[in-house]
């Protein structure tokens, strides 16, 4: 099997991740962290103590704070910075870059001014051609516990796609292929809202039946969205989709539906964020997607709706009851016809 050598850019807990499955699969790998005091503590514990306490670190991998030696070294550059900060850190590492390079996203973000996913930031700010992206339902700290997990590579690279599996897959991590770089990006960034819709759901203590109907109505929304912005409607229903979708909606380790919990017990957006220490991308998605489908006058009331209760402190009764006695929609996106095609 072929060898590359590795860099991940990024210390939180799926930068850390992806940094140990890298080296525990033998492939020289080097952590880049730019907050002094972590990198000490990592080097010390050989452990990620701040996100992922308990889970001992590949005794293979690296660490460094120098992000240009870091980069220079590197066959593939996995990035794994939150999306406020993404581009600031291509900006620092370009000189570093070369064409050969394979450069991969692993964030669920949209940039706040632009609306650029992170691919397309990869391009801009690298130069480079050989660019993909990784998401799924991918909790970290299941996969560091070494139960069974996938993720979605997708890249319009064959050659990116293959060294991605060789580098990440193991017998509890599996790598799937896809193309539609933009549909996967897309599912990544866009359930996060949801997410936190369904952690309110959880916190009112919302039905099963509620709930089902929640998840569909977030993925018909999410893909209506997504094709509007020429994504592939059937990636939506593979693990970059719908996977990841019920993983992040059902589960208490996800940042975004704890947020989600926390609005609906009441917390307020600061005490939510100053206690939770790590990115939220949900909440600043929901503003950025809002405006977007306004923009675009693509239907979303879902998002409408949170956007309302998160920003313009409305109550859950009234958004939910404004929702329930809606125009009729249809169940399945792409499935009734449009008028005049009946």
């Amino acid at each position: 099997m072929t060898q590359y050598k590795v860099a991940v850019l990024g210390g939180g807990s799926f930068g850390t991740v992806i940094a140990n499955l890298a080296a525990s699969n033998g492939h020289a790998t080097t952590l880049w962290l730019r907050d002094p005091q972590q990198l000490a503590d990592m080097r010390e514990h050989h452990e990620n103590t701040r996100y992922l306490p308990g889970f001992p670190l590949a005794p293979e991998l690296m660490f460094s704070d120098d992000l240009q030696a870091t980069v220079a070294a590197a066959d593939v550059v996995f990035v794994s910075i939150p999306s406020k900060a993404f581009r600031s850190v291509l900006k620092a590492a370009r000189p570093a870059f070369r064409p050969e390079q394979m450069l991969v996203s692993t964030t669920k973000g949209i940039e706040k001014d632009s609306f650029a996913l992170m691919s397309e930031i990869l391009r801009e700010e690298s130069g480079l051609t050989r660019i993909g992206v990784i998401s799924g339902p991918n909790l970290a700290k299941e996969i560091m516990a070494r139960q069974l997990a996938g993720t979605v590579v997708a890249s319009p690279d064959e050659g990116l796609r293959t060294a991605v599996h060789a580098v990440l897959s193991c017998a509890h991590f599996r790598v799937f292929s896809n193309s539609d770089i933009y549909g996967v990006e897309l599912s990544g960034a866009l359930k996060n809202i949801y997410a936190v819709a369904s952690g309110m759901a959880a916190a009112h203590k919302l039905g099963e039946n509620t709930r089902a109907m929640l998840l569909t109505r977030s993925l018909a929304e999410m893909s209506r969205f997504a094709v509007h912005l020429g994504a592939n409607p059937l990636t939506f229903l593979g693990l970059a989709g719908v996977g990841d979708l019920v993983a992040t909606c059902s589960s208490p380790l996800s940042r975004n539906y704890q947020v989600g919990f926390a609005i609906g017990q009441g917390q307020t957006l600061e005490e939510i964020v100053e206690e939770l220490e790590q990115t939220a991308e949900g909440i600043n998605t929901i503003q950025m997607v809002r405006h977007k489908a306004d923009e675009l006058g693509i239907r979303m009331p879902l998002v409408t709706g949170l956007h309302e209760i998160i920003f313009n402190k409305r109550s859950l009764y009234d958004v939910v009851l404004a929702m329930m006695l809606g125009s009729q929609s249809s169940d399945v996106e792409f499935v009734l016809p449009k008028p005049g095609e009946a």
